[in-house]
């Protein structure tokens, strides 16, 4: 009961992670709303982004002993604060930057100039410059003799007087739209700060009280992970945006503070930030300078900066991950761009973070962590299986060699490669492979464990390295590893056989077709010391199991035995695993048992364990058996 309450279970997890029709047309509604509604949710999503940011700063506060009201106060007011005062020397830069414009408009065409005079750029520059300058003459004659050829009226410009009030309006009105939504987030940014707890206990309520361990986890989640991103990320920006402040004061850029400034805000925008940083100083640098110097230390100056940040700052600084894969941040930042426009940008990563957050915890919106996260979606057995199916060998074999570098051959095997093997079987046994499908990925995998062939060789030299003065465990035995059924099986022998020929034994692989009656004497039986047979099928039939009398008969000094390959224990809880009740393990263990094994396994490493145990072999007393026949033979003929 217990294991089909588990696969019920696990069939509604995997039911819940689908993106169906209703599933996308809600989503697309939501997003449809944020659109429209912008003007409503962009005030709300900027507050609750400061929020999270303020809120360790009032738990900090609060611990010195202060009043929650006071506490939020004096962190809100601070925050603001900093916030005019870059607004302010924004301000102040821009307009003297703007006093410049036509002293830099003339450096450009004098360079410009000198550079076509000059010859430099394989004529490129004389080209453009040529075109532009073509382009303006004929603009400039064409003007005055249309004006000498029309024969209508002139047009004449009405132009109305304005009193104090108008203009008045003309100058105030552009202002009052961002100063009302600075004015209702720095509200909203109070009573949030200020309703925290209320706020929490409101989202569970919500959510649903029965899940309370549940909504703490993601409530602790999201908001660590968003506050932890956006303090991280100002640390870094602080460190990236000083030294080029200070760089490009030194190098001559006009208003090097500004654009220091304007450094640390765009470093918050993923990955385009740097670039838009650099492009402005870069600019003026070629404006203002009389040859190409400050353009050259310019660019050094943001390379060398941007290296060092992101090889030996950001790894250092950046304790916790955001959660977020790297092509996910690019496609939140375009999303949330399109709606919101370069608040969205901005605010893109936190919000998908939020999201993601859901995802991990929650079942409706498991999606997000599935198509944001940067934790791997599928089973490394999964993502194997998958390149096996798909023919492809060399994937396959470079995932094995990545994950050998950190555990042995023998672990790989059982904890990857043999529940990959296992899903095929499970899909074979649902009449989901087509022969075709199971030939390629037999042949993809054969072809891959013969890739590994030099690593397995290597292991065996470094075991052997370890205890030269004591022989392999392994030496002088001759093994047999027979596939039981179809062609995965005898994958699966291939892959014992190799981690068996670790420890020294001399050992081949072999397909299920040598079991025919006629082909049991080309394993040449009587030179080996050990055969096995290997299954995938977690309940191999009777008429399977019964080739290891026949070969006990043919081979009676050869110890033979039963591989039945089983999931590692946490795997059998995955919902794309495929499971096998314990009660049917026991009874197929105890059915290989009678029928005379010399011993069965379930697992790598409990088989190369039985294989190397040096044992007599078990007898099979055929004629004891035939005469306790004889009597119920009897009496079936008396009836």
């Amino acid at each position: 009961m217990r294991e089909t309450d588990s696969a019920g279970t696990l069939a509604t997890d995997a039911a819940g992670r689908r993106i169906t029709l209703p599933r996308m047309v809600t989503i697309v509604g939501v997003a449809a709303v944020l659109a429209l509604a912008a003007d409503v949710f962009l005030p709300l999503a900027v507050a609750m982004l400061i929020t999270f940011a303020l809120s360790p700063l009032v738990s900090v506060l609060r611990r010195r002993g202060l009043s929650k009201t006071l506490s939020v106060i004096l962190s809100v007011t601070l925050a603001f604060l900093l916030i005019g005062a870059f607004s302010l020397v924004v301000a102040l830069q821009v307009g003297q930057l703007a006093q410049n414009l036509p002293e830099f408009q003339a450096n450009i065409l004098a360079k410009l100039n000198s550079l076509k005079e000059s010859g430099q750029g394989g004529g490129l520059i004389a080209r453009v410059t040529d075109m532009v300058v073509a382009i303006n003459a004929e603009i400039g004659r064409a003007l005055p003799a249309e004006a000498g050829a029309a024969s209508g009226p002139m047009p004449v410009e009405v132009v109305e007087r304005s009193n104090a009030l108008q203009m008045l309006q003309n100058i105030v009105g552009p202002l009052l739209s961002p100063i009302a939504m600075t004015g209702l987030v720095v509200v909203v940014v109070i009573f949030m700060l200020l309703e925290r707890d209320q706020l929490r206990d409101r989202f569970i309520r919500l959510a649903g009280s029965q899940d309370i361990h549940r909504m703490t986890e993601v409530l602790e989640d999201a908001g660590s992970r968003v506050a932890n991103y956006l303090l991280i990320q100002l640390l870094v920006n602080l460190i990236y945006a000083v030294p080029i402040g200070i760089g490009l004061w030194l190098i001559g850029v006009p208003n090097a503070l500004l654009w220091g400034v304007l450094t640390l805000v765009l470093r918050f925008v993923p990955y385009v930030g740097s670039v838009l940083a650099a492009a402005f100083p870069l600019f003026l640098a070629f404006a203002v300078s009389p040859d190409w110097s400050a353009v050259l230390w310019t660019l050094a100056l943001f390379g060398t900066v941007e290296t060092v940040t992101s090889n030996l700052v950001e790894p250092w600084v950046y304790g916790s991950r955001t959660g977020l894969s790297p092509l996910a941040i690019i496609v939140a930042a375009i999303f949330w761009t399109f709606l919101w426009g370069p608040l969205g940008l901005v605010l893109s990563t936190p919000l998908t973070v939020c999201l993601v957050v859901l995802g991990r915890h929650l079942p409706q919106f498991e999606m997000f962590d599935i198509l944001f996260g940067d934790e791997p979606v599928l089973h490394p057995h999964m993502r194997l299986y998958q390149r096996l199916l798909a023919g492809d060998a060399t994937e396959a074999t470079f995932a094995a060699e990545e994950a050998l570098e950190d555990e042995d051959l023998a672990a790989w095997y059982q904890a990857t490669a043999l529940p990959a093997l296992l899903k095929a079987q499970d899909d074979r046994d649902r009449g989901v492979l087509t022969r075709e499908q199971e030939l390629r990925l037999a042949a993809t995998a054969q072809e891959m464990v013969a890739n590994l062939t030099a690593l397995a060789a290597e292991e065996a030299q470094a075991e052997a390295g370890e205890d030269a003065d004591a022989p392999p465990s392994g030496k002088g035995l001759r093994v047999a590893c027979v596939g039981g059924r179809w062609d995965a099986d005898a994958v699966s022998a291939a892959m014992l056989a190799q981690v068996t020929g670790i420890t020294g034994a001399e050992v081949r692989s072999h397909g299920a077709d040598v079991l025919a009656p006629a082909r049991l004497v080309d394993l040449h039986p009587e030179a080996l010391d050990c055969l096995v047979l290997c299954f995938l099928d977690p309940s191999p039939s009777r008429a399977s199991l019964l080739h290891v009398q026949r070969i006990k008969r043919l081979a009676p000094k050869m110890r033979v035995g039963v591989v039945i390959w089983q999931l590692p224990p946490d795997l059998r809880k995955t919902p794309d695993a495929a499971l096998m009740p314990p009660p049917a393990t026991r009874e197929k263990l105890a059915e290989v048992e009678e029928i005379g094994a010399d011993f069965v396994s379930t697992t790598m490493e409990e088989a190369v364990a039985a294989i190397l145990k040096r044992a007599e072999p078990r007898r099979i007393d055929a004629p004891r058996k035939r005469a306790a026949l004889k009597p119920r033979r009897r009496a079936a003929d008396a009836a």
